[in-house]
């Protein structure tokens, strides 16, 4: 029995004469701006750099996140069967698998948009029941979307602010009238939107309509209104998926400082396995709704199972 190579999403996938899967091509990483080093050559998460270019390792957190035997039914059609995985403070964990493995129903049940039928999850030591994604983002949890969700009329600024809605303690009333109290915290809050529109380096569009905007531009976008909400946990559903090389290269760099800077977890769902091998910590791998692969990249691309469903096999 012989692999046989099948597309995916980013080029045609091998495996090497160790029987180790191997990503086609891989990102190209461009120099950091301040370190003049390659970003494939940066340290993996857990790992900064000081003022003198000293690299500090940090061990991975506790466990903060934790799924046990999920399973999630639509009707008859069974979406996610008897999951379990976890995730540690301060990593980066991607999730992968072909499509229609349930890679994106299983980030909709970590933040509370579906509720499976068995199972337990328990966030920061509190077992989660009936989680509503409101209450979810008012626990540091916060989002990006497969496809951008965005106010398409709206400037980049407007909508990096909506980012901010559950931070806000004075009421409509008083924010409609701008007066007092409501007017010191709003230009709190938008000193905030202006640090997070800094960081993401989108200065010269921020009052421009995000509907004009390139692609890439909205997915960056995108990822500064969820940052805007200061989460512990960021859940990021394929954030580089049809952009080209050079705008891969910048969300690879700004998810690694989002890790690296603020200390914020990152749940990943990515199709790009250069990508995923290059910035994750742990992978966990879904094949039709199961689990078939859990561990460090270098695991998963070695295991077996992984192999079969991502290449296929011929007899």
């Amino acid at each position: 029995m012989t692999a046989t190579p099948t597309a995916w999403q980013g080029g045609m996938a091998r495996v090497d004469a160790t029987g180790t899967m191997v990503a086609p091509g891989g990102l190209a990483h461009p120099a950091h701006p301040e370190t003049g080093t390659a970003a494939h050559d940066a340290p993996r998460t857990g790992d900064s750099h000081g003022p003198d270019g000293t690299a500090h390792t940090h061990t991975r957190g506790d466990v903060i996140l934790d799924l046990q035997n999920i399973s999630l039914s639509f009707g008859g059609v069974k979406a996610l069967t008897d999951i379990s995985f976890d995730v540690c403070e301060h990593e980066i964990r991607a999730i992968i698998g072909p499509n229609g493995a349930g890679k994106s129903s299983m980030l909709n049940v970590i933040n509370g948009v579906y509720h499976p039928q068995q199972g337990r999850i328990v966030f920061r030591g509190q077992e989660r029941r009936q989680m509503h994604p409101t209450a979810a983002a008012r626990q540091g949890i916060a989002r990006t979307f497969q496809n951008i969700a965005l106010f398409k009329g709206m400037t980049v600024l407007d909508n990096i602010m909506t980012g901010r809605n559950t931070q806000f303690r004075t009421g409509v009333f008083a924010h409609a009238l701008w007066w007092g109290p409501a007017r010191a915290e709003e230009m709190q809050h938008r000193r905030k939107v202006e640090e997070v529109i800094d960081f993401l380096e989108i200065q010269a569009i921020r009052k421009t309509p995000v509907g004009r905007l390139p692609y890439g531009l909205q997915k960056r976008v995108e990822l500064a209104r969820a940052l805007a909400a200061e989460p512990s946990m960021l859940l990021l559903d394929e954030p580089m998926a049809g952009m080209n090389v050079e705008e891969k290269q910048d969300m690879c760099r700004f998810i690694l400082d989002v890790n690296q800077q603020f200390g914020t977890t990152i749940v990943l769902i990515e199709h790009d396995m250069g990508v995923v091998m290059d910035i994750s910590d742990r992978v966990v791998v879904l094949d039709y709704g199961k689990k078939i692969g859990d561990g460090t990249p270098e695991e998963v691309k070695s295991n077996p199972d992984v192999i079969r469903a991502y290449l296929g096999t011929s007899h």
